[in-house]
């Protein structure tokens, strides 16, 4: 069994169906947080929702506040950058897809052959909005995951790739399909039989025809465009952002 594992997707229907495409041949898909929330918010809920029984869903922060938002929250605990298009995002979707991201539990478990049992979340298994790095400290991967005792623990979150040995343990962020930081492309991950961190490229202007054209009332979409799709912020301008979290 091959699991492709699609996390902060952030609303980039371009990305997605790049990666959708390449990773055709899973038998999984684990959605592991962080989907919407972005230019196309409606329309990757329902490219995902498309995938059926193949569909693992794992909730994140973005999809805990757009809920939230949706249901009149005046504030959430999203940092000032992120509420204005998590109120595009609320008005664009349907009260189908807030009842679908409502009901998305915080951490999920399967089996994977050759990994054994792995766990997936978002942040850390007791939070949607931990921050673990690749070069944070043993001792807090050791708090952030002492709920999670299976070898593998698959997050995301800080949108940044990793596969890290921790006290024996091993874990895994395939970074962001929507929002990358490092390098420009959907970064996503394989699990089965090892674990595979890919990149799949996809055609900037064409991306950007899609969001004019259906997304144009999301703010500084231009910004988006430019910094999420042509180019992306680099992994040292990334850590130093979350080292101050």
């Amino acid at each position: 069994m091959r699991v492709a594992v699609l996390s902060d997707i952030h609303g980039n229907l371009p990305a997605l169906d790049a990666v959708l495409a390449d990773a055709g041949g899973a038998d999984l898909f684990v959605l592991n947080g962080d989907l919407a929330t972005g230019p196309m918010p409606a329309e990757t809920l329902d490219r995902l929702a498309g995938l059926g029984g193949r569909a693992i869903w794992v909730r994140g922060n973005a999809d805990r506040a757009l809920v939230e938002i949706f249901d009149g929250a005046e504030e959430t605990d999203l940092p000032a950058p992120a509420r204005p298009p998590s109120r595009y995002a609320a008005s664009r979707i349907s009260r189908e897809h807030r009842d679908l991201l409502a009901g998305l539990p915080l951490s999920v478990t399967i089996h994977v052959p050759g990994l054994g049992l792995v766990r997936f979340c978002h942040a850390t298994p007791a939070a949607d909005t931990g921050i673990v790095l690749v070069d944070s400290p043993v001792e807090r991967f050791r708090e952030a995951f002492a709920e999670a005792p299976e070898p593998v623990v698959v997050l995301g979150h800080t949108h940044m790739p990793f596969d890290r040995l921790a006290e024996g343990r091993r874990f895994v962020n395939p970074g962001s399909v929507g929002m990358p930081y490092g390098r420009p492309g959907a970064h996503w991950a394989m699990l089965g039989p090892d674990v595979v961190l890919r990149e799949t490229h996809y055609d900037a202007d064409e991306a950007a025809r899609i969001f004019r054209a259906g997304a144009a009332g999301y703010p500084e979409l231009e910004d988006f465009i430019e910094h999420n799709v042509r180019s992306v912020p680099s992994d040292a301008e990334a850590l130093a952002v979350f080292s101050r979290w």
